[in-house]
């Protein structure tokens, strides 16, 4: 029932920098979008259905409106015949779709193709590169309907080299993708880099992936918003879950404006998981901060001497990596981590580590002026790799989170697979779909301190050793 103390429609919330999921209850209730170039460039968010208003029922609820959860409401709807109901804290796609890089390449989460072999074996590996292959199908299918403008980028994805050292394990990488996997990747000399694609002034080669494109991210995610709806799901903004009680088969999830009940829950909420929102999604990821910024428009002269002759996604081999690009506007933006807790994110020293990265590949652009800059929640799992999943049989609770920053391509089909799975579909045989996300366990309280020491190690590894 309506909490009588609670108003059913709060007024809209100014934007809160400081938000941390792993201190603060909730992400919030109606609060504004962070001021990201890609919302301040994407036009008036579509219209959705508004707040929940009274107690009410539904196929399926999916909570959280980002990519993910805007996939599965959009297959739900439109493979499996469903009327799913979205629920959003704050305004559409406020969390990780609307803050991210924009960079879709062909992965999933943290882990290479050699990695993926170490730890589950050849077969396995190969029918993971298969399910990714796929999943950059259907995001190119998806990103070409009429419905969905998000300014498309292909060529292809730049994994650069920022020092000399790390050139062998990207020419071992190269060797495992088209040998084992018969992708079509190629190393670049610094000498073909620098003459036909970027003049990135660190980069001592790269790997070029064929698979890979870059997109407007607030347009993706208000053209999935868009084809939610008109295939007949609801999405109600402002409306936080702030309960969630299972009895006799059903679920009650609690809003300001009213109780959804349902059979089926799918959880979408990303790096913005409330660390009380279920038992099964408690601490199961590690969010951590990716800020970023974008520059004011570049000048004839800073595109020649920058040599970008690219648009598509751009990353550096550091451990905490550089994700960098040229907007179609002209702007430049890039990337990276650097703050620990949200009430640090406002530091200075952020956004100085952003422009000194910056000026390395691209010295014309020392001191240059920025028109945006912000940050937000990247969803890490504790073993890099996402999770699509039931994990309890026993409860018709399922969830699509732990991309590790590479989920703005994978969302969709990730999307696309938990649909499948409500609908009592089988998914391929894979540790990502038949596997609950792993926990930190006993080591929980003390995962900021691990991370300020691997943030630590990670520079020395990086740049001095």
């Amino acid at each position: 029932m309506p909490d009588g103390s609670i108003p059913l429609c709060w007024p809209k919330a100014s934007y809160d920098p400081k938000y941390d999921p792993i201190v603060d209850a909730g992400p919030g209730h109606n609060r504004d979008f962070a001021p990201t170039y890609w919302v301040g460039t994407a036009g008036p968010a579509p219209e959705d259905d508004g707040p929940i208003t009274a107690d009410c029922e539904a196929d399926v609820v999916v909570i959280g409106s980002g990519y993910t959860g805007l996939s599965t409401a959009i297959h739900l709807a439109k493979d499996h015949g469903l009327q799913p109901l979205v629920l959003e804290a704050n305004s559409v796609a406020w969390g990780c779709s609307t803050r991210n890089g924009g960079q879709a390449q062909i992965s999933s989460g943290r882990l290479k193709r050699s990695q993926w072999i170490k730890r589950w074996g050849v077969d396995v590996a190969r029918a993971m590169h298969d399910e990714v292959t796929e999943a950059f199908r259907l995001f190119e299918d998806l990103i070409a309907s009429e419905e969905i403008d998000c300014d498309p980028q292909p060529g292809g994805h730049y994994y650069i080299a920022h020092r000399d050292k790390v050139m062998a394990g990207l020419r071992r990488e190269c060797e495992v993708l088209n040998q084992t996997f018969g992708y079509g990747a190629k190393i670049l000399s610094r000498e073909e880099l620098h003459a036909e694609h970027v003049k990135d002034q660190e980069a001592a080669g790269a790997l070029w992936e064929p698979d890979g494109t870059c997109i407007h991210a607030a347009k993706l995610a208000f053209g999935y918003v868009r084809m939610a709806r008109r295939l007949g799901a609801r999405i109600h903004t402002a409306s936080p879950v702030m309960g969630w009680r299972e009895q006799g088969g059903w679920h009650y999830l609690r809003t300001p404006g009213g109780t959804v009940k349902t059979r089926t829950v799918a959880v979408a909420t990303a790096g913005y998981t409330p660390v009380g929102l279920h038992k099964r999604t408690k601490h199961r990821l590690m969010p951590i901060l990716s800020n970023s910024m974008v520059t004011r428009v570049l000048t004839p002269s800073e595109l020649e001497a920058c040599g970008i002759q690219v648009t598509s996604p751009l990353t550096d081999t550091r451990t905490l990596r550089h994700y960098y690009r040229l907007l179609p506007d002209n702007r430049m933006q890039i990337g990276s981590r650097s703050a620990v807790t949200g009430r640090d994110a406002e530091n200075d020293k952020h956004l100085a580590l952003l422009r000194r990265g910056l000026a390395r590949k691209f010295p014309a652009l020392e001191g240059i002026g920025l028109d945006y800059s912000w940050w937000g929640w990247v969803d890490v799992s504790h073993d890099m790799m996402p999770r699509i999943c039931q994990p309890d049989r026993e409860s018709r609770i399922f969830y699509a989170m732990g991309y590790g920053g590479n989920g703005v391509m994978y969302s969709a089909q990730a999307g696309r697979r938990m649909a499948q799975q409500i609908a009592g579909e089988k998914t391929p045989d894979l540790p990502i779909f038949n596997s609950p996300l792993p926990s930190h366990g006993l080591l929980t309280p003390f995962r900021r301190l691990g991370q300020r020491m691997a943030y630590g190690w990670y520079y020395l590894k990086d740049e001095i050793i």
